[in-house]
């Protein structure tokens, strides 16, 4: 994969990440599995954003 589409790819991960945000506060009180579900969704999204931003590190051998 390039490094724009990378970096364009890290844009839409992190748009969805601020989303779920949203949707985590406005989730209704009672409705803990989908709060849990969000949440683990949200937590899935950051790993691959760090993923990603690891693929843009050049590897230095020393």
């Amino acid at each position: 994969m390039e490094e724009t589409e990378i970096i364009r790819l890290i844009g839409v991960l992190r748009e969805e990440h601020r989303n779920l945000d949203e949707a985590i506060l406005l989730a209704p009180a009672g409705d803990q599995m989908q709060v849990a579900r969000l949440k683990k969704r949200k937590l899935k999204l950051k790993d691959e954003i760090a993923a990603l931003e690891d693929q843009l590190i050049p590897d230095i051998i020393a």
